[in-house]
């Protein structure tokens, strides 16, 4: 057995039992990953979680009793190594918003091809965060238009970045080089790495580096926290 990873221990969270049982049977296809509990309900999910000690959560956000959004800002208060991948049919901005402020570490929607959630559980149990292009779009473009608009909405109440006075947001943005500002402000615009390169005239490459330094300066590991700590600071000055 020397050299073989230990499986991806999952636990499916959500309380339509045909959609587990599709999950159970997709996962379980994958030698390297093993589904390892089931519960419908962020309450169930409880004591699911702490007998089963899985690496990844599957987690639905609308169910009775409990929804995804507490139960994964609980478990994740207990457990903060624990990956929480959200997975729903909704992409309301203030739940994508909601669930990665308590720290989920992907958001899919359920119509997500096979391969691609076996690849996005393998990717958050690695420690890295993973969205929906279609998600990762939408919550950009719902932090910028949250920085000039009102501050009352859900989705901004709902984000930590979002809801402070900017002072420490303010403080993470002048620590950058002034190359890296303007990476974080096209980033938090919704510019791609290609279309940044372009019109600073530079490198693939180059730009790729500065986003990394970003992310490193911030502490945050994907371009939606980027542009929630851009649009903190820049709503606070």
């Amino acid at each position: 057995m020397d050299g073989v990873s230990a499986p991806i221990r999952v636990v499916l969270v959500d309380d339509d039992h045909l959609v587990r049982a599709g999950l159970r049977l997709l996962l379980s296809g994958d030698d390297g990953i093993e589904v390892v509990g089931e519960a419908g309900d962020g309450l169930e999910a409880e004591g699911v979680v702490a007998s089963a000690a899985p690496d990844v959560v599957l987690m639905d956000i609308r169910m009775p009793r409990c929804d995804g959004l507490a139960a994964t800002e609980r478990e994740l208060r207990k457990q903060p190594e624990l990956a929480v991948l959200v997975l729903t049919t909704f992409q309301d901005d203030d739940l994508v918003l909601g669930a990665l402020q308590r720290g989920a570490r992907g958001f899919l929607l359920k119509d997500t091809p096979p391969q691609q959630l076996v690849e996005a559980v393998r990717t958050v149990a690695a420690g890295r965060s993973i969205l929906s292009p279609s998600v990762l779009d939408r919550v950009i473009a719902f932090a910028a238009g949250s920085g000039a608009g009102s501050g009352g909405s859900s989705g901004t109440a709902s984000v930590s970045a979002a809801a402070s006075d900017g002072g420490a947001e303010r403080a993470l943005l002048a620590a950058l080089t002034e190359r890296e500002t303007e990476v974080a402000l096209a980033v938090a615009a919704g510019a791609s790495n290609a279309q940044i390169a372009a019109d600073l005239f530079v490198s693939l490459a180059t730009v790729k580096t500065h986003v990394g330094h970003v992310y490193e300066k911030f502490g945050v590991d994907n371009r939606v926290q980027l542009a929630l700590v851009v649009h903190a600071a820049r709503r606070g000055a």
